[in-house]
């Protein structure tokens, strides 16, 4: 992608465009007309089996996600034939645990959890196998019990108290030369410059971009992820006077290839 600098625009290239447009292409083919592709070409020419193919899913927020959003991160998984599913993080909210002001009439932290744990495991049925960046939201419950004096020994992990036993969770990972981060603490755009490599975080629910930077020897990326969660609910109340939040997911080919992919309103 080229940045214009003086409208300050990111643009595809010619070969990007070419690449997201056959890939849109294929998927509004009937079934019969990509079996005849697939007879006369094997697999679309973005498609390497020996290369990654990541789907990005955003901010959740359990239990205080769109139904929809599921939906649509399973249309672009098939998209783009992906073979690895990154969590950008906050899977919970954690409301009844917040440092922002608590809604007394919502759900207590049992409830909250109870609900946000039958969400969560919609995504798992989907997406057996999975990263998940840990969030500062998926971390309340940990902090709320560190201040209290709590020992580890009592505390349970992530695959244990959410029932998502193949999942594996991380502070961060890195894959193909891409920094995978939740996000606290800064935006994309920033972190890659001071990180000196691609940047793919969320946090951010009001920000869904991709920047690139070139130099003669490289290029890289930052993206904002966006986020699935349901603006309406109480638990945004702290954000009501703000901007919406930005609804997409992402796609990392390679680490070399970035898509934003906006959900439909």
């Amino acid at each position: 992608m080229k940045k214009n600098l003086k409208n300050n625009v990111v643009r595809m290239t010619d070969t990007e465009r070419d690449l997201l447009s056959q890939i849109r292409n294929f998927q509004q083919t009937t079934t019969s007309e990509q079996q005849v592709i697939y007879e006369t070409v094997r697999e679309p020419i973005w498609y390497e089996e020996d290369k990654s193919r990541v789907l990005v899913i955003g901010d959740l927020h359990a239990p205080f996600d769109l139904e929809e959003y599921l939906d649509h991160c399973k249309k672009v998984y098939d998209e783009f034939s992906c073979n690895k599913v990154i969590f950008i993080g906050d899977l919970l909210d954690s409301h009844f645990a917040s440092f922002h002001e608590t809604d007394p009439d919502g759900l207590g932290g049992g409830d909250e959890l109870d609900i946000a744990i039958k969400h969560i495991q919609r995504y798992y049925e989907v997406f057996p196998e999975a990263t998940v960046l840990i969030g500062n939201h998926d971390k309340m419950a940990y902090r709320k019990a560190f201040s209290g004096g709590v020992p580890k020994q009592w505390i349970r992990d992530y695959k244990e108290v959410l029932s998502t036993p193949n999942w594996n969770y991380v502070n961060e990972y890195i894959l193909d030369d891409c920094l995978y981060m939740h996000g606290e603490g800064g935006t994309a755009r920033t972190r890659y410059k001071s990180e000196g490599q691609s940047v793919i975080q969320g946090h951010l629910h009001t920000q869904a971009y991709i920047e690139w930077l070139f130099s003669r020897e490289e290029r890289k990326f930052s993206m904002q992820v966006g986020t699935g969660i349901d603006f309406d609910a109480y638990a945004f109340g702290y954000a009501k006077r703000g901007r919406k939040p930005c609804l997409s997911c992402g796609v990392v080919l390679n680490g070399s290839q970035a898509f934003l992919m906006p959900m439909e309103l």
